[in-house]
């Protein structure tokens, strides 16, 4: 893990870069999970960057996650679509996951939307629920914050009693119920390093500390994103329901196909509640 000084310099000349090469600074960010990059290729981008194009960002390593960086208006707002993530158990730092927020919060952005797909926890949720980070559990044991503070981006002990935006949570729920949006919930995610999947004893356990949806990927990116002042929304597509008690293996192709099939739907629930995300 870089140094924080040589890690400033990167996050810096990034942000030069984008500043030179972007159509528009972005208002909103929205990262693509697992199984969710359709949505981007969906979209009609001013500007694609692979991802091997940014200076110093890391490289994708996960055949799901297509590596690139695209500018786009979405229903009218300035949006960077990251159509893919890092991950820690890829072997990155968390603060090297966090990267790509650190240097579009720099370039503008105020808002943070993350996907991704999760095993459910909570007997009542479905396969193919969407479910609204309410809350979430952080097991990965590095903070990407961990190291000297950058007081220019933010507070050395930045606030989480809130990590995600309670107006954008009622904006999700109130935007499905009234498009219709089958099996949209809120819950508690937990974020775990894998890349092993979980034993039928941890389940039980995750799911006895409260949380209703479990995964490997998100929360770093979510702790730079309030450290930089940002509102944050997340949302997992659950694709498939872990019990404990009659435990069935957990097959990642099938996760992606379940993540692909309910992604017209989280499709449309973004596009719904992109332009009444306040500036």
């Amino acid at each position: 893990m870089a140094e924080m000084g040589e890690y400033k310099k990167q996050v810096d000349e990034c942000v030069a870069w984008l500043q030179k090469k972007a159509p528009f600074p972005p208002d909103i960010v929205i990262q693509l999970g697992t199984g969710l990059g359709d949505f981007a290729d969906s979209l009609r981008a001013e500007a694609v960057f692979p991802y091997t194009d940014l200076p110093h960002f890391p490289e994708s390593t996960v055949s799901s996650h297509s590596g690139r960086l695209l500018f786009a208006e979405v229903n009218g707002r300035k949006a960077a679509v990251l159509q893919g993530r890092f991950h820690f158990y890829e072997g990155y730092s968390t603060r090297e996951v966090a990267f790509p927020i650190r240097v579009l919060s720099l370039l503008g952005a105020k808002t943070l939307i993350l996907t991704n797909a999760a095993g459910g926890l909570n007997p009542l949720y479905k396969p193919g629920s969407i479910m609204v980070f309410r809350d979430h559990l952080y097991f990965l044991g590095e903070n990407p914050l961990r190291g000297e503070n950058i007081d220019e981006w933010g507070p050395r002990f930045p606030d989480l009693s809130t990590p995600y935006h309670p107006g954008l949570i009622k904006l999700v729920l109130d935007s499905a119920d009234r498009c219709k949006i089958p099996n949209v919930i809120s819950g508690v995610y937990v974020c775990i390093p894998g890349p092993s999947l979980e034993t039928p004893a941890e389940t039980r356990w995750l799911r006895d500390s409260g949380a209703d949806a479990v995964g490997m990927s998100s929360i770093p990116e979510v702790i730079v994103a309030k450290h930089a002042g940002m509102d944050v929304l997340g949302l997992s597509v659950v694709s498939n329901i872990n019990d404990p008690d009659n435990f069935q293996p957990i097959i990642l192709e099938d996760i992606i196909a379940a993540a692909q099939a309910a992604g017209t739907r989280l499709a449309q629930l973004l596009l719904e509640i992109l332009p009444n995300i306040p500036s």
